[in-house]
């Protein structure tokens, strides 16, 4: 009885994973544009901006060229950021320099920092030679009405056709969510920062 159960359990493991395979083959063949894409990494869980530098490290693995704008930027210098810096040219790696806005606390001080800040992004976004750009935190310059919308998404959607761009941060509202080919939400379910757990060197920063 239990070879036969056996059996019966591979028999139909092997039929799903033939209808399985079909179905991804089918999706594949059916992509057929070859373009740069939009990715939108939003929610309110941890992990966006490591999944954005994820795909720096991804696309430096092919010698991509690879920019880096990030729009918030804390006193604590993350990981990545420290090894970054020794692997991408000056004019690659870009932050606002400011601190979080609620460190700052000075809306016309974080606007003009925005605004210097944007200038290197749309610079990357309109030099072809970049494959992918990262804009990390972008989404809260639109929150806290920064930068304008408009022009945020005009470069987007206006950047060279094979340069694949990453915007990060929660929220971001629907004209972002809805230019973009790839729209990723990170739920929070529970953090131990919440339990008083004190942030780690190479897992939070």
């Amino acid at each position: 009885m239990t070879v036969n159960n056996s059996k019966t359990k591979a028999t139909r493991h092997k039929r799903a994973m033939e209808k399985q395979k079909t179905v991804v083959d089918s999706a594949i063949a059916a992509a057929d544009t070859n373009r740069g894409v939009a990715l939108l990494l939003t929610g309110d869980g941890k992990g966006k901006s490591s999944s954005a530098f994820g795909m720096v490290l991804r696309a430096l693995g092919y010698h991509q060229k690879v920019g880096v704008v990030q729009f918030i930027k804390g006193e604590q210098l993350s990981g990545e950021e420290i090894y970054l810096r020794d692997r991408l040219e000056p004019s690659d790696f870009y932050q606002m320099g400011t601190g979080f806005t609620w460190d700052t606390q000075d809306r016309t001080t974080d606007i003009d920092a925005a605004k210097r800040t944007w200038n290197e992004a749309e610079r990357m976004l309109t030099d072809a030679r970049y494959d992918l750009v990262i804009l990390d935190e972008l989404t809260y310059m639109l929150a806290f009405d920064y930068l304008s919308e408009e022009m945020i998404l005009k470069a987007i959607k206006s950047r060279p056709i094979e340069q694949s761009v990453v915007v990060t941060g929660r929220g971001g509202g629907s004209g972002l969510r809805e230019i973009m080919d790839t729209v990723s939400e990170v739920k929070d379910i529970k953090h131990a920062f919440k339990k008083g757990i004190q942030a780690r060197k190479g897992v939070d920063f």
